[in-house]
């Protein structure tokens, strides 16, 4: 073989590899033992706001978990919180929602830019966010996380659409 067919076949697998690069953290999952199900789409008037990825165990609906969103719209911490909020009051019925769970939110999620990324992770204690692959927190309170993760997961969701490519099974 000769080097230009050498240097040729390098650049290639370079180019593939790069190419490949941004999906390579959507492969792996956040926790041991989990796997990855589906993914999908959230869309607000027509805008991509993110593309959510889930993994999880052989019941997608029970911790442990994990949820990533990845943002394709710069949002603010506040108003991820604030949607947050309002998605667990509808889902909730008549339970209020305690004031500390909006605040600790508000705290957590940083502000956002197209292409950076929240992931939850629902253990039966609690739930814990990363941003970016970094640690944010959590709060440690088994209804808080169930009912966050029930914005997607609940079939009365606002975003049954989503909810249905989360749950499809791999390879389904």
């Amino acid at each position: 073989m000769s080097s230009s067919s050498n240097c040729a076949t390098a650049r290639r697998r370079f180019c593939l590899a790069l190419a490949a690069w941004p999906l390579a953290g959507l492969a792996e999952a956040p926790l041991p033992g989990l796997r990855r199900w589906g993914s999908g789409e959230f869309r607000r008037f027509g805008f991509l706001v993110y593309e959510a990825t889930l993994w999880a165990g052989d019941d997608p609906t029970r911790p442990p978990l994990a949820l990533r969103l990845d943002y394709r719209r710069n949002l603010s911490g506040r108003a991820i919180a604030d949607a947050s909020q309002r998605e667990m009051r509808q889902l909730g019925g008549e339970a209020p929602l305690p004031a500390a769970w909006g605040e600790r939110m508000a705290a957590l999620f940083p502000d956002v830019r197209a292409g950076d990324s929240i992931t939850g992770i629902h253990r039966a204690d609690g739930a814990h966010f990363l941003y970016n692959g970094r640690d944010l927190g959590g709060i440690a309170d088994p209804e808080f996380a169930r009912r966050f993760f029930a914005i997607w997961l609940d079939p009365r969701t606002s975003a049954p659409e989503l909810r249905a490519a989360l749950l499809r099974r791999p390879g389904a």
